[in-house]
């Protein structure tokens, strides 16, 4: 028997996230796409680490759509240390004017309602580990794509991690493991989540990195021990 085909988002959502502000490659985009298709049958929340302006949002929305589930995402919207004036993934469009600060959450909505999308998505404005304490429930699937720094990274990693269902989807952006490519606090998070026996990887194109939760192991302990 042939394989099934790869999932692919609709050609308005397809547009939608190559115009959208970002810095998610299409190949990265579209395997993505795939993973949370695959995470939607499990019929719990789509959740992402990491907003800034929608563009992976996007992917995430049209699957839970599909799944008949909701993609949350989550952010604080004042922009990562990468994303501050002088560095080099500012855009001084999305500053506001008034206070001085990034704030992406209007160009992010701007992008949901562009692509027909912002009701199978809920934002929520406030900090990862914050957000992570007070979420009761299991998802099935998280994209970690915040903060790159370690402590941000890790306080993503073991934040969300032991929220992954069973068979859900734990999907890792921005994971290089040569130094000179890239920062290695994603990698780092990564290793940790093979090393702790509770994670299978199923994907790797280009540095996005898909890894199953398996039933081996204690979720309790993932936040002291993964």
């Amino acid at each position: 028997m042939s394989a099934a085909p790869t999932p692919r988002p609709t050609p308005r959502t397809l547009a939608a996230f190559e115009a959208a502000k970002g810095f998610m490659p299409v190949r990265e985009g579209l395997a993505l796409y795939a993973a949370a298709v695959e995470a939607g049958r499990l019929g719990l929340p789509l959740l992402e680490v990491g907003t800034y302006c929608g563009r992976s949002t996007l992917l995430l929305a049209e699957a839970a759509r599909e799944a008949g589930t909701v993609a949350v995402t989550v952010d604080h919207h004042r922009g990562s240390e990468e994303q501050q004036p002088g560095w080099e993934y500012h855009d001084p469009t999305v500053v506001d004017p008034e206070v001085g600060l990034m704030d992406t959450l209007p160009t992010f909505r701007r992008t949901l309602h562009a692509a027909g999308l912002e009701e199978h998505v809920v934002a929520v404005v406030g900090r990862s580990p914050q957000v992570a304490r007070v979420w009761a429930g299991e998802v099935g699937l998280v994209f970690v794509d915040g903060g790159h720094t370690d402590e941000h990274a890790t306080g993503d990693y073991e934040g969300w991690a032991p929220k992954v269902a069973e068979g859900g989807l734990l999907v890792i952006h921005d994971v290089f493991p040569d130094p000179a490519d890239g920062g290695q606090a994603p990698y780092r998070i990564y290793l940790r989540a093979l090393e702790s026996g509770r994670f299978t990887e199923v994907s790797v194109t280009d540095s996005l990195r898909v890894l199953r939760r398996t039933a081996a192991g204690d979720r309790a302990g993932t936040t002291a021990t993964a």
